[in-house]
């Protein structure tokens, strides 16, 4: 385990392949899908720039880009990387609402971020309205109604499968609004958006058939502390994981590799 480790943490970004192929999913694979309320905290509060953050105080007329303290990420599965936040890789900068809606194109992924709570993640439909999973719901909103003192980016290639089509995508997304309660098969708002824009299964709570040889490896890039790895048997588990670090910036004693610091 530890030589398999060794070579997928220092593999470099292009020698590695990317996601499905076609990104889409048949009916037959889904295997033991669950469906349940969703039981994270998904509140888009209201917060002022100030309060969320970002490395300077910012007022009400400034609309960015602007750099925010966050810890950054990289996962695999396998051998595969499937999901990138490292900032010496990509444009890790946040825009007001206002300012992303002047960049965005319909079936886009959107982030919104503050300090101290998991990401929220929205599907950009068109004319200021977002479809997204709030409060155990998933509904139409106008972003800039809902951003609250969030800033926000777009994150399209934050995970490395390839995407549906942009029709699709909203199919996905507008095909659900309404549903609430126990119809519901996404434990958080990052894993709705991103099954819309995906349409893998994986992103259904229950929705992976487990194996012994699939395992998902997060790599979490902490301050100070160096790089820890942890193991998941689905990408459900290691996308909660990831979000309840966000919001606390502490790890739980979870499944660590080679002791989980390098």
């Amino acid at each position: 385990m530890g030589n398999q480790l060794d070579r997928i943490t220092h593999l470099s970004y292009s020698e590695l392949p990317t996601g499905d192929p076609s990104g889409l999913e048949k009916d037959e694979l889904r295997v033991g899908v669950a469906y349940f309320f969703s039981d994270e905290e998904e509140e888009v509060d209201d917060r002022t720039p100030s309060d969320c953050g970002f490395t300077k105080d910012l007022s009400p007329a400034e609309e960015g880009p602007f750099s925010v303290s966050e810890v950054e990420y990289s996962a695999f599965c396998s051998q595969e990387c499937i999901f990138s936040k490292l900032r010496e890789n990509e444009d890790l900068n946040v825009y007001s609402a206002k300012t992303l809606l002047t960049m965005c194109k319909p079936g886009d992924l959107l982030e919104l971020v503050v300090a101290a709570q998991p990401p929220h993640w929205v599907i950009y439909e068109h004319d200021d309205q977002v479809i997204h999973l709030h409060k155990g719901e998933i509904r139409k909103d106008n972003l800039l109604e809902i951003s609250s003192g969030r800033y926000g980016r777009i994150v399209n290639n934050r995970y490395r499968y390839r995407p549906l089509p942009p029709d699709l995508v909203m199919q996905n997304a507008a095909g659900h609004l309404g549903l609430s309660s126990e119809d519901i098969c996404w434990t958080n708002s990052e894993s709705f958006a991103a099954w819309c824009r995906f349409g893998k299964r994986e992103f259904k709570a229950g929705g992976e058939a487990h194996s012994a040889e699939q395992q998902y490896f997060l790599k979490v890039h902490l301050d100070g502390s160096g790089v820890h790895t942890l193991v998941f048997r689905s990408l459900e588990d290691m996308i909660r994981e990831r979000r309840r670090v966000d919001a606390s910036g502490i790890l739980k004693e979870l499944s660590l590799v080679n002791g989980g610091k390098e």
